[in-house]
């Protein structure tokens, strides 16, 4: 089969099409046939060797995909040849004709969801959802501002929270992403490239200010995005490119929080609950994944330059 592989850590020119060697599956194991990967942000702190605890190469990078389940090895009980599902985590690495995981690493694909959807789902709803349930404990009924609201994790947010019953604030740079992430359910959608656009928030609730923050890009907004909290607010920092001075006044007056996100401290239970809600969410129409762009998986070099670009909408697959 066809994979990309990293030889060493370093800019995604490293990313490089390889053939090697088929898998086959072991015990509690199955193999799918990839037919979208899902590119995301972390894919290129991988590569560049910032989270060396994550891979070592020579590695195939990916953490998402979708595709059909060509294997099962022995001990499996709840997957079949044929079935269609999307990865979140694996083995093997998801950027190659075939992936292998482990049985619970892939999850049921409802019909009507295409691939390339279903490899938009992992990375970017598990962040959201462990942001706004599992950290914020976001609850129907209060206000949640999603930063960067037009990308794969913002759009994943505003489509669950909606979801949940809570009120969106979305925020995004251009008037093409600002229609998407209202198209997708936001109630309000605000310019973050417009001096004082958070000032806003006080009209738009009633001078209360918001019950929860997802942050995409903290070391430019922790420190305004206090100022706009409820009290009792929280903000989810899910990323940082950088660091940040804030005033702790700021969060004491308010008794706010800044709750640090990575979905690498889920534990088995935490996935399994995020991922029974993302097939109902599938199932029921609630959640419906947004692929701005598809790309061979030749063009991973490419891919990973354009997921890095603060004008993607939704999520960006490689097609095998």
């Amino acid at each position: 089969m066809k994979a990309i592989r990293v030889a060493q850590f370093g800019p995604p020119e490293v990313l490089a099409l390889h053939e090697v060697a088929d898998l086959e599956p072991g015990p509690g194991q199955v193999v799918v046939t990839v037919k979208a990967a899902g590119v995301n942000p972390v894919d290129t702190y991988i590569r560049s060797g910032l989270y060396q605890h994550a891979a070592a190469p020579p590695y195939t990078p990916g953490i998402d995909a979708a595709g059909v389940i060509a294997a099962v090895g022995p001990e499996v009980k709840h997957r079949r040849v044929g079935d269609r599902v999307y990865v979140a985590w694996s083995v093997s690495g998801t950027y190659g004709e075939q992936v292998l995981c482990t049985e619970f690493q892939t999850h049921p694909l409802p019909e009507g969801i295409t691939f390339g959807q279903g490899a938009a789902i992992g990375v970017p709803y598990g962040a959201a959802y462990r942001a706004l349930f599992q950290r914020a404990h976001a609850c129907a009924g209060e206000t949640v501002l999603v930063h960067g609201a037009s990308g794969g994790v913002g759009l994943g947010a505003v489509q669950l929270a909606r979801a949940a019953g809570l009120r969106v604030i979305g925020t995004a740079g251009t008037e093409q992403g600002r229609a998407l992430v209202q198209a997708q359910g936001a109630h309000q959608v605000l310019n973050h490239h417009e001096p004082g656009y958070l000032d806003k928030l006080a009209d738009l609730t009633c001078g209360k200010g918001v019950d929860v923050i997802l942050e995409m890009l903290a070391n430019v907004n922790l420190a305004k995005d206090l100022t706009a909290l409820a009290t009792g607010g929280r903000v989810a920092v899910i990323g940082s490119r950088g660091r940040i001075e804030i005033d702790p006044r700021d969060a004491m007056g308010r008794e706010a929080s800044i709750l640090g996100v990575t979905l690498y401290n889920a534990t088995p239970q935490d996935l399994a609950s995020m991922h029974a809600a993302f097939v109902a969410g599938l199932e029921n129409g609630t959640l419906r994944p947004v692929v701005s762009r598809e790309l061979p998986l030749a063009e991973a070099a490419a891919a990973h330059h354009a997921v890095m670009e603060a004008s993607t909408l939704g999520k960006i697959v490689l097609i095998p």
